[in-house]
């Protein structure tokens, strides 16, 4: 999954690429200066009746001044200094600028609206984890395309020609730890890196309960505790009552109950109550996923697909040898030198693709158009090393399952999709993990 860098000394400087807000440009009407405005954030989640500031830059013209306006017309307001007031109903807006001095430039912001006390975990907005805000809960769909998104594509549709190009693993499970489970202490292993890593105990379900039957706990890939595989063995917690997210990379528990020897790699809790700063868990920072990210909030399942939406980003991996070498961008806070990839036409870890509007999805199973539509609005993040693209979570602990008529997902059900059906969301900074040490307080309780 990814190689620890701590005995390397060299240092290269970061890529920088300037950029972060939607934008339109074309040339003027009198054929001088191409006129161009960016609106900022690009995309944002507010609270109904809640407020935004956005911020319009014009360049190309000496009259920088915009009218500001919402999409569609009643979705909330927007003062003439780019305030946007949402309105009392959660759904999707748009906050755009349009250029005073060429009424033909325009840019817009999305903006997703969301309910007050969501009914998901710590507040959250039922099927996401994190506020509103995280980033893998804010849509892309409106987000400019990088300026590499043609050479990336390309790169992928000539170099990611595997078997498993587009199918989905089905092998996360997810646990929910209660206010009673008791939290276990782990020997670290030499997956556990330091100060990336958080050394606390962790809790550990012996159980979960559905239909009143009671189903083992189990790691990635394995019926039980036990690593014996030699995957990742993921161990994914949810805790509620402390709204914290655990996940741990190469877990293993000797006779595969939750009592047994623990040992672990690579543990990284997660605040579930908060909006995760830009920097995440710290720059140049491991988790348990190579790119430095959460997981799960960025897998699907099968109750998701279900309801008919998903509302979150989804998680993807590439092999290493076709990630960019060395560099990572927003969300992202990692990269391993497992990478291989060459520069400016490579994926770099994070990198956010999205599935093109004008792909037509019609001839997908009912639940594969569900995960294609999310595609569309939110895209998918590369997260991790690997071969199988897409992640899912096993439908163990869901009401509705993956074989069910209404359902009816399969690991060949996203198939059919190329690589060309995908365009590159802006990546603004790209930086270079050797340019840099991560540099942060482990959680020890």
């Amino acid at each position: 999954m990814r190689e620890s860098m701590r005995s390397l000394l060299a240092a290269l400087s970061a890529v920088v690429t300037a950029g972060c807000a939607a934008s339109v440009a074309g040339a003027g009407a009198s054929g001088g200066p191409t006129v161009a405005v960016t609106v900022s954030p690009p995309y944002a989640a507010v609270e109904v009746n809640g407020t935004q500031s956005f911020a319009a830059a014009v360049t190309g013209t000496a009259n920088t001044s915009v009218t500001w306006s919402v999409v569609p017309a009643g979705c909330g307001s927007v003062t003439p200094a780019g305030v946007f007031t949402a309105p009392a109903t959660p759904q999707d807006c748009q906050v755009r600028a349009t250029s005073d001095a060429e009424p033909g430039r325009a840019a817009s912001a999305a903006v997703v609206v969301y309910p007050s006390g969501g009914a998901g975990v710590c507040g959250a907005v039922a099927g996401q984890l994190f506020p509103p805000g995280a980033p893998w809960n804010l849509p892309v769909d409106l987000a400019p395309l990088d300026a590499e998104s043609d050479a990336i594509i390309s790169y992928l549709a000539a170099n990611h020609t595997s078997s498993a190009r587009f199918q989905i693993t089905f092998d996360f499970n997810v646990l929910y730890a209660d206010a009673g489970t008791v939290k276990r202490s782990f020997t670290q292993t030499s997956d556990f890196f330091t100060p990336d890593c958080d050394p606390a105990p962790v809790p550990v379900p012996a159980d979960q309960v559905v239909g009143g039957v009671n189903l083992p706990g189990r790691l990635e890939g394995e019926p039980d505790y036990a690593c014996t595989s030699n995957g990742d063995c993921h161990m994914t917690v949810i805790s509620a009552p402390e709204c914290r997210l655990y996940e741990m990379w190469r877990a293993s528990i000797s006779d595969g109950t939750a009592t047994g020897t623990f040992s672990g790699g690579c543990l990284a809790i997660w605040d579930l109550a908060s909006v995760p700063p830009p920097d995440e868990r710290g720059d140049f920072c491991t988790s348990a996923d190579a790119a430095g990210l959460p997981i799960i909030p960025l897998i699907f399942t099968a109750d998701e697909v279900a309801s008919g939406t998903i509302d979150h980003a989804l998680r993807f991996v590439l092999p290493n040898s076709l990630i960019r070498r060395w560099i990572y961008v927003r969300p992202g806070t990692h990269s391993t030198s497992a990478t291989g990839g060459p520069d400016l036409v490579s994926p770099p870890y994070a990198v956010r693709v999205r599935l093109k509007a004008s792909k037509d999805i019609s001839g997908l199973s009912v639940g594969a158009q569900v995960i294609a539509r999310a595609l569309k609005k939110y895209g998918m993040i590369l997260a991790d090393g690997g071969n199988v693209t897409f992640t899912a979570a096993t439908d163990d602990l869901t009401t509705a399952k993956w074989a069910d008529a209404d359902v009816n997902v399969n690991s060949g059900s996203l198939k059919s999709l190329s690589w060309n059906d995908f365009e590159v969301v802006e990546l603004g900074t790209r930086y270079n993990y050797l340019s840099g040490s991560c540099s942060r307080t482990p959680i020890t309780q």
